[in-house]
């Protein structure tokens, strides 16, 4: 019901090129521009403007698309308003989009708990990196966004989403049997600045995570090895190629002869989990069942968190 010509002028907002804009809205570049030169005609003003390599949006821009973020916020109001009309229980389609512990965590469970309770609704997953993950969102590709917060997700203030945190979780060092830390009850991240690191790669949510947590530590860590799947990193850190930081709910496979350590001194690594929805989209039926559900779910998850594994 909304102009989907808004929603690509927002993701030409995000990510400062049609092309890119193009791609997250689902469409070709040239089709991207011409909705907006289209828009720029019947509205009477200009919207985009030249920056660097890419392009951004004017001030007649930033007015329009702050009237069509109330504007989609009261939509999904309405079909909220709209369900009470319905006869029978929550039905429909409840779609979660997540990313890696963060989801595999939390998300089944949740959907366990919401075929239980609510058997007319049907439930659909979506693994996505964090960023992307907003992308669908905002596009109403997904319903509930279940990430790790980092630095290129939208900020808390952005009035297009409504988030909320759902736990926070230690970061434990990961090392191999004959590393020296080894039957420690604890250690500081900064005792292994001199070790060899095993990252994910640049560009990834967990690259992220790992560098502004060993920046705080007051080191850069000198990644040797880059390894995005779990296994792919346990078994370089059980042969003593580098050490990892590891999520407290990850499972490392068990052929791989790993050692967790807590980090105990400050500032100790941690990531918060959050889930996001569209703005006003609290008070459908199917949203707030699934967010009730991961909320029942990460207050279950609360003991451990706390204790080391």
């Amino acid at each position: 019901m909304i102009d989907r010509r808004l929603r690509v002028l927002r993701a030409i907002d995000r990510h400062h090129t049609v092309t890119a804009a193009a791609e997250v809205c689902r469409m070709t570049p040239s089709a991207a521009s011409h909705q907006i030169q289209a828009l720029s005609r019947e509205l009477g003003v200009v919207l985009l403007e030249p920056a660097g390599r890419g392009v951004r949006l004017t001030a007649a821009a930033r007015t329009l698309l702050a009237h069509g973020e109330v504007l989609a916020a009261q939509w999904e109001r309405a079909r909220a308003d709209l369900a009470a009309h319905r006869t029978g229980g929550v039905g429909g389609t409840l779609r979660f989009c997540g990313f890696s512990t963060a989801a595999a965590a939390v998300v089944p469970q949740a959907m366990e708990r919401l075929r239980r309770d609510h058997p007319a609704l049907r439930l659909h997953l979506r693994e996505s990196e964090p960023a992307r993950s907003f992308d669908l969102l905002a596009a109403d590709d997904t319903d509930i966004v279940v990430v790790v917060a980092t630095a290129d997700i939208p900020p808390a203030s952005d009035e297009a989403f409504d988030q909320y945190v759902l736990y926070e979780e230690p970061l434990d060092m990961l090392v191999g049997p004959e590393h020296p830390v080894v039957g420690r009850t604890d250690v500081a991240l900064s005792e292994l600045a001199g070790d060899p690191w095993i990252g994910s790669n640049p560009g990834r949510a967990y690259h992220q995570l790992v560098m502004l947590a060993c920046t705080s530590a007051g080191f850069a860590p000198e990644v040797a090895h880059y390894a995005d799947e779990w296994d792919t990193g346990a078994a370089l850190v059980a042969r003593g190629f580098g050490v990892a930081l590891i999520p407290r709910l990850a499972e490392v496979p068990a052929l791989h002869d790993t050692r967790r350590v807590p980090v105990g001194a400050p500032p100790v690594p941690i990531r918060r989990a959050i889930a996001a929805i569209r703005s006003g989209s609290r008070e459908q039926p199917a949203i707030a069942a699934g967010l009730a559900a991961l909320h029942e779910v990460c207050a279950a998850l609360s003991a451990t968190l706390r204790a080391p594994r």
